[in-house]
């Protein structure tokens, strides 16, 4: 059977916004589970994600205090790096990717398996791509994308069928959302 799992990253409520935009809800509804790559600022967005479905979320840079923003409190669902078993593949989540260093990454962060897929936030810019085997996405960031002003941005979602994952970006707009226009950024993806 088919696995649906949203993606998001660097939603900084409420920094951005007070609230995050309902698009993000509504696309996400569906979801089987919620992966959010850090930078949350404010726990109830977990909390809000939660009644829609599963979440587990990495704890971003700005989790832990940086900018003179509050350390966000110990939560179960919040760690910094993820190893998650989810329709036959392996899944690793944190919140920075260093890719110059993306082995040594790798096995810092997941020591007892290497993941088939790589979920990541952090620049705020959204990306697919495949490095050493891996897929790696970055969904953007709904509220601040490119990390340019506050503004509908993007979310993602990694599909599992078969054991075979495909990612997909997709932008919120004001009926919802649409597919992402690679060309209107530049980009990695």
């Amino acid at each position: 059977m088919p696995v649906r799992i949203g993606l998001i990253s660097d939603t900084h409520i409420p920094e951005a916004r007070h609230e995050l935009w309902p698009q993000a809800f509504a696309a996400l509804k569906g979801a089987d589970v919620i992966l959010h790559a850090g930078d949350i600022y404010d726990l109830r967005i977990i909390d809000e994600l939660g009644k829609i479905a599963p979440v587990y979320a990495a704890r971003g840079n700005g989790d832990d205090g940086s900018g003179g923003r509050p350390v966000q409190p110990h939560d179960d669902r919040l760690r910094d790096a993820w190893t998650l078993e989810i329709g036959g593949i392996a899944i690793g989540m944190t919140h920075t990717l260093f890719p110059p260093a993306f082995e040594a990454t790798l096995a810092r962060l997941f020591p007892d398996r290497r993941p088939d897929v790589l979920v990541f936030g952090d620049t705020h810019v959204e990306e697919i791509q495949t490095i050493e085997g891996v897929l790696c996405v970055n969904p953007g960031s709904p509220t601040l994308p490119h990390n340019l002003r506050t503004e509908l941005g993007t979310i993602g979602f990694l599909e599992i069928d078969g054991g075979e994952p495909t990612a997909s970006i997709w932008q919120l707009a004001s009926g919802g959302i649409e597919p992402f226009d690679w060309a209107r950024w530049p980009s990695r993806g």
